[in-house]
């Protein structure tokens, strides 16, 4: 397989962002944020999230880290930069993505990653990638 700038890195999908995971996450970051499990909470918020948990920015990170390791292997990322624009919410279904945009001499790409909903980009970032 040939890589070169505009390869389209295979996409990793969740199917569904589950609340449970969300509540463990907060327990295991100890982020006392509430909205991350209440759902009533979220309800009575002027956000129109409904009664939707928003999942914590290092989850969706994770499923953008899942789609280059599955790619590159686990010990591939050599430097990634992440911005949180939008919300993920429980229940969505969002992919991982990326393209490279750039070769370096020493062996690493440079990608673009996103999180989509639906064709709507949620989560954006830069990634350094070593490939073999």
């Amino acid at each position: 397989m040939s890589i070169e700038p505009g390869f389209e890195i295979p996409p990793w999908d969740m199917p569904s962002v589950s609340r449970a995971r969300m509540r463990t996450m907060a327990a295991i970051l100890r982020d006392p944020n509430p909205v991350h499990w209440d759902d009533e909470l979220c309800n009575s918020l002027p956000l129109g999230t409904g009664k939707r948990t928003i999942n914590q920015g290092p989850l969706g990170l994770s499923y953008m880290v899942n789609m280059l390791h599955e790619w590159a292997g686990p010990e591939s990322i050599r430097r990634i930069y992440m911005t949180f624009p939008k919300i993920v919410l429980s229940e969505d279904a969002v992919t991982a993505k990326g393209i490279v945009t750039a070769l370096n001499d020493d062996g690493t790409v440079e990608c673009d990653i996103w999180l989509e909903r639906d064709g709507e980009k949620l989560l954006e970032g830069k990634a350094t990638v070593q490939l073999d």
